[in-house]
């Protein structure tokens, strides 16, 4: 399936699209010590995050999806120069509002886990209107 929504995004900071269906997702992301929070090589959230997010918006796959709102938990530490997976389902579509649960990986743990609001707005969230 073609990815038509955040098609700037930067591979090495919020991940590389491994498959992407209807309302699905699998995103990898392989650390670096440029996301090292640390002298002891833990990444810092926003990275893994990041991965979520990406996952997320591209699980709904519009031109002009936005992230509203996320509850989400950090359940293990990730290091420098592990690969996380993010996988990303859309769960509860309600029109214009979308529901997305989004689980992170490592080869052995739940990192981190979290439910997004996404909204597919009318038009870019940054293009003006008269």
């Amino acid at each position: 399936m073609e990815i038509i929504t955040h098609q700037a995004i930067e591979p090495s900071l919020c991940g590389v699209p491994q498959q992407v269906e209807k309302g699905y997702s699998r995103v990898t992301l392989r650390t670096s010590q440029a996301m090292a929070a640390d002298h002891m090589g833990l990444v810092h959230g926003g990275f893994i995050f990041g991965l979520a997010d990406y996952a997320a918006m591209i699980a709904v796959n519009h031109p002009n999806v936005v992230l509203g709102a996320a509850d989400v938990k950090f359940l293990k530490p990730v290091r420098v120069d592990e690969t996380v997976v993010a996988e990303a389902r859309v769960e509860e579509p309600q029109g214009k509002k979308q529901w997305v649960a989004v689980s992170v990986s490592n080869q052995k743990d739940i990192v981190f886990q979290g439910m997004f609001t996404c909204f597919i707005l009318e038009h870019h969230v940054l293009e003006t209107r008269p």
